[in-house]
């Protein structure tokens, strides 16, 4: 069976229109924020959902759920230290959830783009150190 890659923008096409405004909005200030960065950035839908990478290891992603909400999601969250971050699975990640765009706080999010950037644990290498993480930066 042969994989189908797409794009991030052709992931958000395939959305209904209340999700994909968000995921839109999202994608937008993600790429924004992460543009002026001294790190080269990677952005690719990865197990089914648009993700960022720094030198191959997950920084952010965001992903659609089935109660029709949006869940953005930083791989190293839970060490930011932020209220609205709620954590998710027994590692680093923490996430908020969105059903609306006008809940989208553009400020918090560059906050906690700037920090994803600053506090990363090593997610690229996680299978190698059998499930220990260890903190990059």
């Amino acid at each position: 069976m042969k994989s189908v890659d797409i794009t991030i923008s052709e992931y958000n096409q395939t959305q209904i229109a209340d999700i994909k405004s968000i995921c839109d909005l999202l994608y937008l200030n993600i790429n924004k924020s992460l543009k002026n960065s001294n790190y080269e950035i990677v952005a690719k839908v990865w197990h089914g959902s648009p993700v960022w990478f720094i030198n191959g290891n997950p920084i952010v992603s965001y992903s659609v759920r089935k109660n029709k909400s949006i869940s953005l999601m930083f791989f190293s969250g839970q060490s930011f230290e932020e209220e609205g971050l709620k954590p998710l699975g027994k590692f680093k990640a923490a996430e908020i959830l969105y059903t609306d765009p006008k809940e989208i706080k553009l400020l918090q999010i560059k906050r906690w783009l700037v920090k994803s950037i600053k506090i990363q644990w090593d997610y690229k290498n996680i299978l190698k150190m059998k499930g220990k993480l260890i903190r990059l930066m």
